[in-house]
């Protein structure tokens, strides 16, 4: 297989691709930049994401700790090429719960999809290894070198050094035939112990059965004695049953003949009722409802009434008001015009010079009078020149006397009619008539308004109480007012109230009396024998048939118990039959328990000659690639049944366990121990990738350089693909053009 692309969405890489080449793929990037993740997501596009792993103690599962930075869902496209076919492998998430869950595989440059090639078995069919295998053998992260154990990983081990088939494992197979020996016997617990206290426990029954059956006879000859007393007392209990059945038969009659009786009432009060007409209490509600409203709105109309009395009294005052004024009958308008054309009320300076005028004018004529009575000349007239300034001055006088009366009279006039003749006085007067004109227009309008609404009201009045009197007379004629068609409503609702209570105690006395038949179904028999009382209460009955009860539930209590054990201990026969197979099964058991154990020692020495014949395989491989890693510091590599490693120095002949080692030798023992594991099981056919995540972060330069030249020839048969955070790979392979070298940064880019 040969990875050529890889697209992601998968923890902090947001749609990002990364570009692979044939043989060792050098892919350089800081801490912190996505190389785990890389790794991570190669492995979850081949085996898919592990949806039932949990997190647990501090580590995150893949699911929760590659979940995209961006929120996205996690998806992914890895294109590849197997054999003579180029693959593209999608994975999408469509549900939360399963990520990565969608699975599609295609040939390339086509919408065909590859049969038979599902999410489950994508990396088995394309490495020929499960997921666990390939993890533990070329999948090799930083820290995580070390090889352990897997039952994949050693059914692949134990497929190549025997038969070829992957299905056998020992240690499931060894692990299985202890849970068969557990399950037989285990300290105090199994099969075996089970069985021996069930026979100990048959045995202590056959001891026991005796006893239990004497005790037997003896409750149940007690038993038989208080069985006879019961049925005595529930006889006499009976006859007191009969006697009080009697008496409820009596009384029954006495509650239907009072059922009869208020039914007969309940029917009378029906009939009256369809007689008179007497409406429902709906009707009846109805029609007491409109009488409550039809008395609020006589209030309504009442204050109505009220305030329209009020406004045609204050229009009257507005009137009388009006009518004393000195301007009545006229508009605002001619009284302010009125007022203001009023003559003078005293002399004023043109009336001097009008009579001075009317002086000249008088002595003219009079002295031409004068003139033309003597026959003088008009010389000759202005002899009586002097009698000039006396006829003038008597004339002055004469107007201004008589204009003098004139002025008088007019004040005379205004006085009487304004009580003034201050002008002022008059135009406020006039002023004041046009706002009593207009207080009696608000009031005429007012008066007209609250009129109305009364008359509305009282209108309402009538036609309601027509209304309801007219309903009310269909049954109650004598309802002349409303309060007598109130009362004859009253009337009606209590005769209805009455019917109701009527009925009621009639359907209760029924109830009464149908109970009653139910406990006393048959009548009373006139001409059987009367029944004689009991001799003594129910009560004493009765306590003393619950005391025979109770000792006779407690013996059949202890007869239970005892037949429970009995039951329980089975016959002599069988508890002996239960015995003789109890042994035999033990014996089995025992027999199959020694079965087993030579079984697993079997198995043992069978993998301890497996572990010789591919141990000493894998050491030789290991210990080539360890002393290439190491400069032939070391000559051999020794694993043990567990995969536990010890390395052999150069020289000494002694080997030492890893421990003993430096944290940098024991990452190069490992990483030798991991590429050995790959050239024996990964099948060679598939070309199964290498990974290696910083697995050479601890290695020294010299250490380093000895590794990479191993993993340059390693990549002439298989795509290795180095992830490091350290530049001297690719300065060890700056020069070699066969060696694709990738700085991954944010985008990556080509050195």
């Amino acid at each position: 297989m040969l990875i050529r692309r890889m697209t992601a969405t998968f923890g902090k890489l947001q749609e990002q691709t990364l570009e692979l080449q044939d043989g060792l793929n050098i892919l350089q990037a800081p801490n912190e930049t996505g190389k785990s993740t890389w790794c991570a997501f190669l492995l979850s596009m081949l085996y898919g994401v592990n949806t039932k792993e949990r997190d647990r103690g501090g580590v995150l599962a893949d699911k929760n700790r590659y979940s995209p930075w961006s929120g996205a869902p996690m998806s992914g496209r890895l294109d590849c090429r197997v054999g003579e076919d180029a693959l593209a492998l999608f994975r999408a998430t469509r549900r939360q719960a399963a990520p990565m869950g969608d699975f599609q595989a295609l040939y390339a440059g086509t919408a065909d999809p590859v049969p038979g090639l599902t999410g489950a078995n994508c990396g088995e069919t394309l490495l020929g290894v499960s997921r666990e295998v390939y993890a533990r053998s070329a999948f090799i992260r930083q820290g995580g070198v070390t090889v352990t154990q897997d039952p994949g990983l050693e059914r692949r081990i134990a497929a190549l050094i025997t038969s070829g088939e992957e299905d056998t494992s020992y240690s499931e197979a060894v692990e299985a035939l202890k849970k068969q020996l557990n399950r037989r016997r285990h300290n105090k617990t199994g099969q075996l112990p089970t069985l021996e206290a069930e026979l100990q426990e048959t045995e202590a029954q056959l001891a026991s059965q005796a006893e239990l059956t004497r005790q037997r006879e003896n409750l149940l000859a007690r038993s038989a004695e208080l069985e006879s007393r019961e049925i005595s007392l529930k006889e006499e209990l009976a006859a007191q049953d009969r006697w009080e059945l009697h008496r409820k038969r009596l009384d029954l009659q006495k509650t239907e003949e009072a059922a009869a009786l208020a039914e007969e009432k309940a029917e009378a009060l029906r009939r009256r009722l369809e007689e008179e007409g007497i409406p429902e209490n709906d009707v009846t509600g109805r029609l007491r409802g409109a009488i409550v409203n039809l008395n609020t709105v006589r209030k309504s109309a009442e204050k109505a009434q009220e305030e329209s009395d009020a406004a045609k009294a204050a229009l009257t005052q507005a009137e009388k008001a009006l009518s004393a004024s000195p301007f009545a009958g006229q508009t605002a308008e001619e009284a302010r015009k009125s007022s203001q054309a009023l003559p003078a009320t005293s002399l004023k300076a043109w009336d001097f010079c009008l009579a001075a005028l009317a002086a000249g004018l008088f002595a003219a004529a009079g002295l031409g009078f004068w003139s033309g009575m003597d026959g003088m000349g008009p010389l000759q007239g202005w002899t009586y020149l002097p009698l000039v300034p006396l006829i003038l001055g008597a004339a002055a006088l004469a107007f201004l006397l008589l204009r003098r009366h004139g002025v008088k009279k007019h004040r005379d006039t205004l006085t009487t009619r304004y009580g003034t003749v201050n002008p002022q006085e008059i135009t406020a007067q006039a002023d004041a008539y046009a706002a009593l004109l207009a207080d009696r227009d608000a009031a005429k309008q007012a008066a007209s308004a609250k009129s109305a609404a009364a008359q509305g009201l009282w209108q309402s009045v009538d036609v309601n109480a027509g209304g309801i009197l007219e309903e009310v007379r269909r049954f109650a004629p004598a309802a002349y007012d409303i309060p007598s068609a109130d009362a004859a409503l009253r009337a009606s609702a209590l005769l209805r109230k009455e019917l109701a209570e009527a009925e009621k105690a009639a359907h209760e006395a029924r109830l009464r009396a149908e109970f009653q038949s139910g406990e006393a179904p048959e009548p009373v028999d006139s001409d059987a024998p009367p029944l004689l009382p009991p001799e003594r209460g129910r009560d004493a009955v009765t306590e003393e048939l619950e005391t025979v009860q109770a000792d006779l539930t407690a013996l059949r209590s202890s007869l239970d118990r005892i037949a429970g054990r009995l039951h329980a201990a089975g016959d002599p026969l069988a508890l002996r039959a239960a015995a003789e197979r109890l042994t035999d099964e033990i014996a089995a058991l025992e027999a199959e328990y020694a079965a087993i154990e030579l079984a697993i020692s079997t198995l043992a020495r069978a993998n301890t000659q497996l572990q010789g014949r591919f141990s000493p395989a894998l050491g030789k491989r290991a210990a080539e690639i360890f002393g290439g890693l190491t400069g032939g510091a070391y000559t051999g590599v020794i694993l043990d049944k567990a995969l536990h490693v010890s390395a052999e120095p150069a020289g000494t002949g002694v080997p030492r366990d890893a421990g003993y080692l430096s944290a940098g030798a024991v990452d190069q023992l490992y990483l030798a121990v991991r590429l050995a594991v790959c050239d024996l099981v990964l099948p060679p056919e598939y070309a199964v990738p290498i990974v290696l995540d910083d697995a050479l972060a601890s290695f020294d330069d010299a250490r380093c350089a000895a590794a990479l030249a191993y993993l340059r020839k390693k990549a002439e048969t298989r795509q290795i693909l180095l992830f490091t955070c350290h530049s001297r790979e690719a300065a060890f392979f700056r020069d070699d053009p066969a060696v694709s070298i990738q700085v991954l940064t944010a985008p990556a880019e080509r050195v």
